[in-house]
């Protein structure tokens, strides 16, 4: 049994636009195959969308019930 790596976590409820933004693409750019990047908003960042699609990453939002958006970022196909 493989164990599951931890997902790497950006908490960008109190960061002001750009900076959730740079700090994610900064994150991909030294994600591993195979692993995770949470993303933790308080709003969704649709603009961050087709960024990830153009780069070959996959996403899913996760809709929480005390206001937070995760979005689970890993490479397309992994």
């Amino acid at each position: 049994m493989a164990d599951t790596p931890v997902p790497r976590i950006i908490d960008a409820r109190e960061l002001a636009p750009p900076e959730p933004m740079e700090l994610t693409l900064e994150a991909l750019d030294t994600l591993p195959r195979g692993e995770e990047l949470q993303l933790w908003l308080l709003r969704e960042p649709f603009p961050l969308y087709n960024i990830l699609k153009n780069n070959g990453f996959a996403h899913r939002v996760e809709y929480c019930d005390d206001g937070r958006f995760i979005v689970h970022i890993r490479h397309a196909g992994a």
